[in-house]
């Protein structure tokens, strides 16, 4: 029998809170968000986003952040998502309720 799984997960973006270190990170190198601005070729408003956690930047942008601050990707997010609002539903068979 070929059954299919499937994981269910909520997101209440209105809980949000932060979701990048990026501002914490760049205080920890002594850098600003003017040099991270002018360093990737970006907008100074756009690096402002980011570090307030109003918008994200994408994947290969956290990447490329990483690289240039010499960080590991994971030190740019915040570790947990225990009160962010995320919650996963116990992962049960399709049709089994």
């Amino acid at each position: 029998m070929n059954q299919k799984y499937y994981l269910c997960v909520k997101f209440n973006f209105f809980a949000m809170k932060d979701i990048n270190r990026i501002k914490i990170i760049l205080v920890e190198k002594k850098k600003t968000a003017k040099w991270l601005a002018e360093t990737l070729g970006k907008d100074p408003a756009t690096i402002s986003k980011w570090c307030t956690n109003t918008s994200q930047p994408s994947i290969e942008t956290f990447l490329e952040i990483a690289r240039i601050l010499e960080v590991d990707i994971t030190d740019l997010l915040v570790r947990s998502d225990v009160n962010r609002g995320i919650a996963a539903e116990p992962f049960t068979p399709y049709g089994n309720h």
